[in-house]
This record gives structure tokens, sequence and C-alpha cells, in this order.
């Protein structure tokens, strides 16, 4: 069996509670995609309650997240096939939080799910996970899940210190400082699984 990841249920034989308030990053990029897949198919259970959570960070600011080419994604993206091939046609021309609205919708039909944008409460490097941070705490929200961006050390991004930052300040941000769960998944390829991240548990490894 597979290490446990505490999801915010108490462990793995305890017995049902309460629905809890899972609150996924939208984000127009195939890093928020491969989240909301791990989410709806490894953490949301019977009963839960979804929020999908946009900032609108100002173009080209950091934490602004990959644009995209398109509304949709393309006809072969993760959330294209997580709607089925009669959403494809939809997935191409609809908003993003709409999709991924319907694509939470279609995977669990009994959920209620809630998408929401919302402005920045700050400025700086960190605005993005502030805001986050600051509407997960202000909703009650039991677990909160991200897309890891990886940046390529090829970029040559430095910290403060002059340490090579190839990684997602966002997730790492809201790993630290949520009193929630907060789990950071990235996507390793097609068919290969995920790389999840949480406060105690670091590069854990779980196959599709």
């Amino acid at each position: 069996m597979a290490p446990f990841i505490d999801l915010g249920r108490g462990g793995p034989t305890a017995a049902p509670g309460k629905p809890r308030l899972v609150m996924i990053i939208a984000d127009p990029g195939r890093e928020s995609t491969a989240a909301m897949e791990w989410a709806l198919s490894h953490a949301v259970a019977e009963g839960d309650a979804i929020l999908l959570l946009h900032v609108n960070m100002p173009p080209n600011s950091a934490g602004a997240g990959p644009s995209r080419t398109g509304s949709g994604g393309s006809a072969g993206s993760p959330l294209t096939a997580l709607l089925g091939a009669g959403g494809a046609g939809a997935a191409a021309d609809a908003d993003f939080m709409e999709t991924m609205s319907a694509a939470c919708k279609a995977r669990h039909p009994r959920a209620r799910v809630r998408a929401l944008r919302v402005e920045p409460a700050t400025e700086g490097r960190e605005a993005k996970a502030q805001t986050i941070l600051a509407e997960s705490q202000r909703r009650g929200v039991e677990l909160l899940v991200i897309g890891h961006r990886r940046v390529s050390s090829f970029l040559g991004l430095r910290s403060p210190s002059g340490s090579s930052r190839a990684h997602d300040s966002t997730a790492e941000f809201l790993i630290e400082h949520s009193k929630c769960v907060c789990v950071s998944v990235q996507k390793k390829g097609q068919n290969a699984g995920y790389l999840l991240n949480t406060k105690t548990h670091k590069n854990f490894w779980l196959l599709a």
C-alpha cells in the first residue's frame, strides 16, 4: 500500500466525516488542469463542495501563470479528455473557468461546484499566493489543491541569496503557510502519474 497522505479526513480507516470545501486553483494552463484531474480522481469525495478560484493577476506579473492559446486548451489536452469526446468542441470555445466547472460536475454530479474570480488583495511577488491564502482562510477551506509549475533552471532565475530558483513559489508559499492541507500537483507525462508535495510529503510519486 502506498504511503498515506492526509487529505483532511483523519486517516485511511477513518469513518466518513462532514463534507469538506475543496478549493482548486484555476488557471488557463496544463498545470491547473492536472491539479483538477488529480483532485477529482483522488481527493474529492461524496458530499464535498468544490470551489474553483482564479486570481486576476495583471499580465506579466509574478504569479500570473501561463498564458493560454485559446480558451479551453487543445483537443488533446487533459481537460478535453476529462470532458469526453462529446465535450471537445465546447472545450475549444468555452471560457476556461466554465470548462473546468463542467468537468467537475461531470465527474461529481452531486457536488456543489462554484467558480470564483477575485482581484489580488495585495501587491508584490507573493500577491497571488497571499490572495489565495486569505480566501482559503476566510471561506473555511479544508483542502487546497494547486498545480505546480516547474520553472526551468536554464532560465537563470536566482533568489536574493543567489541560489537557483527552479520551483513554483506560489505553490511552495501556500504549502508552507496554509492552515488547511495544501497539495501541489505536477503531472509527469501523459500516463506517468503525479508528483505531489505537501507540508509533510515531498516529491511523493503517485502512479496514474
